[in-house]
């Protein structure tokens, strides 16, 4: 009886492992002017019984989680989404994570689209055979009318989207299509052109089933040869180093380095150097990739010392990646930069 209970009390008590959530590298869809920064993203760690572990945004997340062992719901989201709107894609990832005591879990999120959308090209002739009538596109959580002059994509919930039309009181289904997540169809609407008030034709463009639009950053230079597709995330560039006139994007975190430590909030001392971070919140040194800020106008424009709210914004810099720059990985001889608005 004593052996047995001596041996209990020797267990540990509420055995612990440790949760770490990243969002993956080079999976960020190419639609990257509709796709919002991670740091705002809504994120919820849950147990297995439902209990919130953390609710809040991504950025101000902690870098570790250290929970009891069990199973854990990790859920992302860009923003809240339940009733039809327009512009609002909502991007997203749900992983469920296996915590064991003693280990560290990583769980990466690779967002994709969660809802889907239609966006309606009117033709002249429709709106000359019908130009009182009014356009909506409807589903199970409710509507939107699409005027004649609308060009912005409705966004719904996966499911049936009816396009309807309403004439002089009388209501029509003109077209009716279940939605996938992911799936942003584009409608021609039009007539058959026999009469003026004949059949009507709702035709999918095929070629127009995803949305592809391009982004416009603001900052130093002037875009030639800026590709934001190429560009390597903070931990994807300490694996490239040597590599010349490449684009690296990550956040502002902090800068004053020395050999030993680096200050991640002002006031700064030093114009010559930055830190990036795959997060806005870091606070962690071995984290970050140094950045320096040779003399000119990147050092003028971007030294923490005379432009300290810089700290936090994302950033895409064109230099040489190299190894080692006040004891972590960094980036020299930055010849572009653009600053995401």
């Amino acid at each position: 009886m004593m052996s047995a209970s001596c041996e209990a009390l020797m267990q540990p008590f509420g055995r612990q492992g440790i949760l770490q959530i990243r969002f993956a590298d080079g999976t960020l869809p190419s639609t990257r002017a509709a796709f919002p920064d991670t740091n705002d993203f809504l994120l919820t760690v849950s147990d297995s019984k439902g209990k919130i572990i953390y609710e809040g945004t991504y950025g101000a997340s902690q870098e570790s989680f250290t929970l009891d062992e069990g199973t854990y719901t990790v859920n992302a989201r860009s923003c809240e989404f339940s009733a039809p709107l327009f512009d609002s894609p909502q991007w997203g990832d749900t992983q469920v994570a296996s915590v064991k005591a003693g280990k560290t879990t990583v769980v990466t999120l690779a967002c994709v689209q969660l809802n889907s959308g239609i966006r309606l090209r009117i033709a002249s002739t429709f709106i000359t055979a019908y130009p009182g009538a009014t356009l909506f596109l409807k589903s199970a959580a409710g509507k939107l009318m699409y005027g004649y002059k609308e060009t912005r994509i409705a966004y719904f919930q996966p499911g049936t989207v009816n396009l309807e039309m309403n004439d002089g009181g009388v209501e029509t289904t003109l077209f009716s299509r279940r939605l996938e997540p992911q799936q942003v169809l584009t409608l021609g609407v039009n007539v058959d052109g026999k009469s003026s008030r004949n059949g009507i034709v709702v035709q999918v463009d095929t070629t127009r089933n995803w949305t592809k639009e391009d982004i416009t950053v603001g900052g130093g230079g002037d875009n030639a040869g800026f590709d934001m597709e190429k560009a390597y995330s903070v931990s994807e560039a300490k694996s490239h180093a040597g590599e010349e006139d490449v684009w690296v994007y990550g956040y502002i975190v902090g800068g004053d380095l020395s050999s030993s430590k680096c200050s991640f909030s002002p006031p700064f001392s030093s114009r010559t150097n930055l830190v990036l971070a795959t997060k806005s919140s870091c606070k962690d040194k071995s984290l970050c990739m140094s950045v320096q800020l040779a003399k000119g106008n990147v050092r003028d424009n971007l030294n923490l010392v005379d432009h300290p709210s810089l700290v936090g914004r994302q950033i895409f810099i064109k230099g040489t990646i190299v190894e080692a720059y006040y004891g972590i990985p960094g980036v020299q001889n930055i010849s572009e930069y653009q600053l995401k608005e």
